[in-house]
């Protein structure tokens, strides 16, 4: 599998404006300089494992979504939202939603 560092570059200044940051916070946030995430950006600095994972915190996103773009955040929003919905029922309503979604979990 071969990594477009450019795409990269992209996903992670579109994200990062869908938070409205800017990159100095990104910077703040991930303890890099200024420099280094305007290179990454701009896919002329590759990111080490561990900066892909802060990245992914400070964004709040996936490493799939950065590195390969296969998770838009539009089901883990979903998965967000159904965990706070859930979470407000009582015991039995869990097992009820539970047997619902083993249910559908068959098909």
């Amino acid at each position: 599998m071969v990594i477009d560092y450019a795409e990269v570059g992209r996903r992670m200044a579109k994200r990062r404006k869908e938070l409205s940051l800017k990159q100095r916070e990104v910077c703040e946030m991930v303890d890099a300089n200024y420099k280094y995430i305007s290179n990454l950006e701009t896919g002329r600095s590759v990111p080490s494992l561990e900066m892909v994972m802060k990245l992914c915190k400070a964004l709040d996103t996936t490493p799939d979504y950065l590195l390969l773009g296969t998770d838009t955040g539009q089901d883990r929003d979903t998965d967000r939202q159904l965990f706070e919905k859930i979470s407000r029922l009582s015991p039995k309503e869990k097992r009820l939603i539970g047997g619902i979604i083993d249910l559908l979990g068959e098909n």
